[in-house]
């Protein structure tokens, strides 16, 4: 008896040890299969390259180096617009994109930081101009104190705009910090003692009317039809804020990667940047500074 309970027993676990046998090779095989197939991507001579649709500008720079400089080169380039940029980064890391020009070095960090992204800057392609509005003021010398001013929310912009302001005088960030990362809580001295709220940068010009000044790119208030003669200051774009050809790490040495490096780095390309009529692009993108 004792021994028939216990072949009763063994089969009523071998079909649940099969069936554990049989999800373990299975998961295997779909990590394997994961694994390499995002490694055996290879990039042929039409490279889809990522822009954020809500920059009009950057749609345009790509169709420039696809028309007139691309050719030369032996690719071909598509325009590929994605609004979420954490999911453009990803699709590039992964090889869905060959590259994308939206982001400067320090949204990358922010970003590969977060989410492990294998992802390089290549080169600057261009900087963003980018600049103070307000509805109610002139100047930035008219801001009273207690004034209420916008900054983005996001670090990496947060960090550009603190950093205009203190290269301006007008405050004084934590000096054991990187200020070109400061957030809010940084701000050692605020003499004017205004009033700093996050938002945003899409909504920021929505938002321009119910508050002193906002801090952001030309570009999005461009797009949010805020006239131009509402930026009261537009200081130079610094370089370390250019933005930057991404691509992902592993594709680095694949050669129509290579010829799309030569192609967005041809001097052709900042020549147009200062020449341009484009009212996308003129005083929106600028070419890349010294320093």
């Amino acid at each position: 008896m004792t021994h028939h309970d216990f072949e009763i027993r063994q089969k009523k676990k071998w079909p649940w040890a099969v069936a554990a046998l049989v999800l373990v090779v299975i998961a295997g095989i779909a990590w394997f299969t994961f694994a390499h197939q995002s490694r055996a991507v290879t990039f042929g001579s039409t490279l889809k390259v990522h822009f954020e649709p809500a920059m009009a500008g950057e749609a345009r720079l790509i169709e420039y180096v696809a028309q007139h400089i691309a050719p030369d080169y032996g690719i071909k380039l598509e325009a590929a617009g994605l609004q979420d940029p954490v999911q453009a980064d990803r699709a590039v890391a992964e090889g869905q994109y060959a590259a994308t020009v939206y982001q400067h070095q320090w949204w990358l960090k922010q970003v590969v930081e977060a989410n492990k992204f294998e992802l390089t800057a290549t080169q600057p392609l261009f900087q963003w101009a980018f600049g103070i509005y307000s509805d109610r003021y002139r100047s930035i010398s008219d801001l009273p104190p207690g004034a209420v001013i916008v900054v983005p929310n996001d670090g990496a912009n947060q960090g550009q705009a603190l950093w205009l302001l203190q290269r301006i005088g007008l405050l004084t960030l934590d000096p054991s910090i990187e200020p070109r990362t400061a957030r809010l809580r940084d701000i050692k001295d605020n003499p004017h003692q205004w009033v700093f709220k996050e938002l945003d940068l899409l909504t920021m010009p929505r938002a321009l009317n119910s508050v002193d000044a906002a801090i952001g790119y030309v570009s999005q208030f461009d797009a949010g039809k805020v006239p131009r003669d509402k930026g009261i200051l537009f200081p130079p774009a610094p370089r370390t804020f250019a933005s930057q050809l991404v691509i992902g790490t592993r594709w680095l040495s694949d050669d129509n990667i290579i010829r799309l490096k030569k192609a967005f780095a041809d001097p052709r390309l900042q020549q147009w940047l200062k020449q341009t009529q484009d009212p996308l692009v003129k005083g929106v993108l600028v070419p890349v500074s010294a320093e």
